[in-house]
């Protein structure tokens, strides 16, 4: 038993050696296996230098416990003490891997294969594999064999003998001796099948490329051939047999464990495909179905095992297809379509720890990397590597890659690579994520060298790391264009043109010529503008890439940048707020609307950073009205006025597409997760009380200039339709009714003069031609239409409904609400109203009947020929039209008694009629969702093209420029128009039901 004293002594010891138990430390080292060396300063220090010195002593143990006799105890030990190679990789591996201690356990021979420190033992190559697994003659004993190699590999790693592109390296070199000793299994258990084929065993993924992981699935195509005079079909029949047991001895679990699965996915048409085919077969498939990831995967490819000669014969065959990948059409936005499906498919719960395949992963190293390798490698031979970090240095080399770029990626890739390492290495088990638990992330940060507060230092080293990659993941395709125009510190390489327009051409730009002009422009010359705008542009141009148009953005980027050039603030702007950069990126190629918003007032860039709270949040009408008030109050005239009003009307325009298009798109922080109901209120309501304070403004100043401070008459008008539903589009009319009332004393044709006189006068100047987008005053849904007066007092109101109103201007009041002028009168208008457009006792059937009918001949008469009814979002079925009358039917029926309907706008009365049970929720999601996808797909068409439309653009890229703003990425307009049809005809089911009495 241990003394006291010497106990407290060994347990302060062992707290500062690392050991997080030193109370079970202190048992083990009391161990009998331990009894000679326990007080040995060397074994203490050796233990405290490892990862994990809890586990590298416990895993001692058993293996001094695991030997066969007490010499062989002794012998360990001594060697142990004596020899500092071996302590260092033992207890190294110990303190690393728990797998690893399992399988010295079972195997207590194996750690003399620790002891050899000979030049060819620090970097074995294939062929010294191969005599390590030489004696394996069946699944079961390469198991073994192959565990003993791997606990080489494993110590020179975490020992620091070789760095983690060697290890890797050194991983693939053992896979590829583990296959060609499995097949070699394989071809002695089936001499006859051995006998009629060629079998040529292809490595691709981190396999092919020499960069394996400690446990990862190991990636093959099968080529085969017959022998000579063999029947080609029963050949490739025996090809299929071979490779087929050579998976499962590679692949099955036994008490030993799996080795490692090999996965023959990628081969042609996956594993839907044959496993083996004839080199003709492969490239004929290449040649006509294979696609873009496709070409991607074979940069790796290698062969590795069974016919070498044949296997060479494929690479040769299969690599002038690899380097044509380039120029096929959608091709960078396939790879990066591909990229993105790879985040998206990411549990939520794992994104955050997702080492490989989350954002700022290795996994876009690797994309960023191999995609400039299949852009710039058809003409430069010296990018065809299949090894990460070896095709990046040839990019730096070329000057494809700036140099302090490759060097801070390379230093992420290999940090993250190491961390990779190390967390598979724990368990031998296949995964990317970082563990949670602190004991594992302490384990983790030690093996990584990191002493000091450990896992605090991981995750910070980490998150660094992980924001590199990120930054550079984006930079790194755009940065060398911008080497090829501008003026560079002399001996940087420079891209050459012909490469920077081949470049432009694969990220989408129609005009690359007119591109490298905007770059020159843009980015030459040594003054601070052009050395901010080669730090901006780079990210810029992927941005702009991402769109449906991207030689729109960079025009109009370079016009926005001219106009505002000698501007401080502009360029410091999108360099120091974050967001501000890539929303002017999206704002500038999602269309034309918003970009010639911005032309005409460029200082509302500055509506685009991110402080403030959100400066893109609209502004409600509290806000704006006492603004436009207050520019009409000091214009001195009624032109000058409207001038000023649209001044004001141009900025939040601007504000409100902005927000909206970021919104859909969203940014790199922010992904598109927005509610699009939520967007289609932003919009309608924003426009609206937009609208609404510039007739208010309008009106103050055509009163101010004919009478005054007083008009003769109280004088208010009320908004209809998407006015008055708080629902206008950016290219909606205003639909309204005037209505005004003489004041006490007032003469009544003088009033009627004044009011006409008003509207008249608001008409005109909102009618003066400009550049913005128009702002046109429709009073067509008055009493009697184009041939009634423009103007009523509310007596003639009150008048005409009484004795004349039809059943279709009853439904038309549903949306009226007062915009502008006088409140009071307004408040007393729709009092008037209310009990036509909310009949006591609901509407009787001659009504419901003159409903229906005038629905049907507005479908038959308004929809414009040669036009596709089923893809027209106002008049088609399932369309605005369908989802606003079916909701006006219902509240016309059933407002008076149920308050919830009253209200002027669509989704608040459908969320009504829902909640009161006059509608299934099925049926309500369905109309609601149409009405929303209509609303956005006019909204989608005005900002794209600049002026309102209610079908899809015929234009390809206008088409896909819609398509981006509704969530859809590249080459998927066609599913876009699918998704359209689809709800519009669920909608147009339920319309027929609810509407049209089924």
């Amino acid at each position: 038993m241990t003394a006291p004293g010497r106990r407290s002594s060994t347990f302060t010891r062992l707290l500062r050696h690392g050991f997080t138990d030193p109370s079970a430390a202190e048992r083990l080292l009391d161990s009998v296996e331990l009894a000679a060396v326990r007080d040995d300063p060397v074994l203490l220090d050796a233990l405290g230098a490892t990862a994990d010195p809890d586990l590298a002593l416990h895993g001692l143990v058993r293996l001094l416990e695991a030997q066969p006799s007490p010499t062989a105890r002794r012998e360990l030990l001594d060697t142990l003490i004596a020899a500092k190679p071996l302590r260092d990789r033992l207890l190294g591996v110990l303190g690393a891997s728990a797998a690893l201690a399992d399988h010295l356990a079972r195997h207590a021979g194996d750690w003399h294969a620790l002891v050899m420190y000979e030049p060819r033992d620090l970097h074995p190559g294939v062929e010294e594999f191969e005599r390590g697994l030489g004696d394996a003659a069946d699944p079961v004993s390469l198991r073994v064999a192959y565990r003993r190699c791997l606990l080489s590999i494993a110590a020179r790693d975490v020992c620091g003998t070789t760095d983690v592109a060697q290890a890797a390296a050194e991983l693939a070199d053992l896979a590829t001796a583990t296959l060609r000793a499995a097949l070699a299994i394989a071809r002695a258990a089936a001499p006859d099948d051995a006998a009629l084929c060629r079998l040529a065993v292809i490595a691709m993924g981190k396999c092919g490329g020499h960069e394996l992981n400690y446990v990862s699935d190991v990636d093959v195509v099968f080529v085969g051939e017959a022998v000579d005079g063999a029947d080609e079909g029963k050949a490739l029949r025996a090809a299929t047999r071979l490779a087929s047991h050579m998976m499962r001895i590679c692949s099955e679990t036994t008490v030993e464990g799996t080795i490692w699965p090999v996965d023959a996915n990628l081969r042609p048409e996956g594993r839907n495909g044959p496993l083996v085919r004839t080199l003709a077969s492969h490239l004929a498939y290449y040649q006509r179905w294979a696609k873009t990831w496709e070409f991607q995967a074979l940069l790796k490819a290698r062969p590795v095992a069974g016919d070498l000669e044949l296997g060479e014969e494929y690479v040769a065959a299969v690599e002038p297809l690899v380097w044509k990948a380039a120029e096929r059409e959608n091709f960078v936005a396939d790879v990066q379509k591909m990229r993105r499906r790879v985040v998206e498919n990411i549990p939520a719960a794992e994104v955050e720890r997702e080492l490989k395949l989350g954002p700022g992963g290795l996994r876009d190293v690797e994309f960023a990397v191999q995609l400039l390798q299949l852009v710039h490698g058809r003409t430069d031979a010296t990018l065809r590597s299949g090894t990460t970090l070896s095709a990046l240095e040839a990019l730096a080399a070329g000057g494809y890659v700036g140099r302090a770029d490759a060097a801070q990626l390379e230093e992420a890739y290999r940090f993250l690579r190491s961390m990779e390492h190390r967390i598979q290495l724990y368990r031998l088990r296949r995964t990317h994520l970082v563990p949670e638990a602190e004991e594992d992330q302490r384990r983790l940060g030690r093996s990584l060298g990191l002493r000091t507060e450990p896992v605090s230092a991981l995750n910070r080293e980490w998150k660094r790391h992980a924001a590199v990659v990120r930054r550079l993941h984006e930079k790194l395709f755009y940065r060398p264009l911008l080497d090829a125009v501008a003026q560079l510190a002399p001996g940087e390489a420079r891209l050459s043109a012909e490469a920077a327009r081949e470049r432009l051409v694969a990220l989408g730009y129609a005009d690359p010529a007119a591109a490298l002009r905007h770059l020159e422009a843009l980015a030459s010359g040594v003054t601070r503008k052009a050395a901010i705008q080669r730090t901006l542009l780079p990210v810029l141009l992927g941005w702009f890439a991402d769109s449906a148009d991207p030689d729109a953005g960079l025009l109009n980027f370079r016009k926005v940048s001219d106009a505002l050039g000698k501007t401080p603030w502009y360029l410091r702007l999108l360099r120091d707020e974050g967001a501000a950069a890539q929303n002017l990126a999206r704002v500038l190629s999602a269309g034309r609307l918003a970009p010639d918003l911005l032309m005409r007032a460029p200082e509302a860039v500055a509506l685009l950073g991110d402080g403030d709270g959100g400066r893109l949040a609209p502004r409600e009408r509290a806000q704006l009205e006492p603004e436009i008030l207050a520019a009409v109050g000091r214009a001195s005239d009624g032109e000058q006025a409207v001038t000023a009003v649209r001044g004001v009307r141009r900025r939040e325009l601007f504000r409100t597409a902005a927000a909206d298009i970021v919104g859909s798109y969203g940014t790199e922080a922010q992904p598109a997760e927005a509610d699009q109901g939520a967007l289609v209120d932003l919009v309608g309501g924003a426009v609206s009380d937009l609208t609404a304070a510039t007739l208010a403004g309008t009106l103050r100043a055509v009163v101010r200039d004919g009478w005054g401070d007083t008009l003769p008459t109280r004088f208010a008008v009320i908004g209809m339709g998407r006015f008055g539903g708080h629902e206008l589009g950016y290219g909606s009319d205003a639909d309204v009714l005037f209505v005004h009332e003489p004041r006490e004393g007032a003469d009544e044709g003088e009033a009627a003069k004044a009011a006409n006189r008003v509207v008249s006068e608001m008409r005109r100047l909102l009618q003066i031609p400009s550049a913005d987008p128009p702002l046109l005053i429709d009073a067509d849904l008055r009493p009697e239409g184009k041939s009634g007066p423009l103007v009523r007092t509310l007596g003639s109101y009150e008048a005409y409904y009484r004795r004349w109103s039809l059943v279709w201007e009853s439904q038309a009041l549903l949306r009226a609400e007062p915009v502008a002028g006088d409140a009071d009168l307004g408040r007393r208008f729709l009092e008037l109203i209310d009990p036509l457009r909310y009949p006591a006792g609901g509407l009787g059937e001659d009504a419901v009947r003159e409903i229906r009918r005038l629905k049907a001949r507005m479908e038959s008469e308004r929809l414009p020929r040669g036009v596709d009814p089923k893809l027209h979002a106002k008049l088609g079925p399932g369309g605005l039209s369908d989802v606003e009358w079916t909701v006006q039917l219902i509240q016309m029926r059933h407002g008076a008694e149920v308050p919830g309907l009253r209200t002027t706008r669509t989704r608040q009365a459908l969320a009504a009629a829902r909640e009161a049970g006059l509608l299934g929720d099925a049926d309500a999601a369905v109309l609601d969702e149409a009405w929303v996808l209509a609303t956005r797909v006019r909204n989608a068409v005005m900002l794209v093209r600049g002026r309102a439309g209610d079908t899809f653009p015929s234009d390809v890229r206008e088409l896909a420029a819609v398509g981006r703003y509704l969530g859809y990425g590249p080459g998927r307009a066609g599913d876009m128009l699918d998704a359209y049809r689809r709800t519009a005809r669920l909608a147009r089911g339920v319309v027929e039901e609810l509407f049209y009495g089924g």
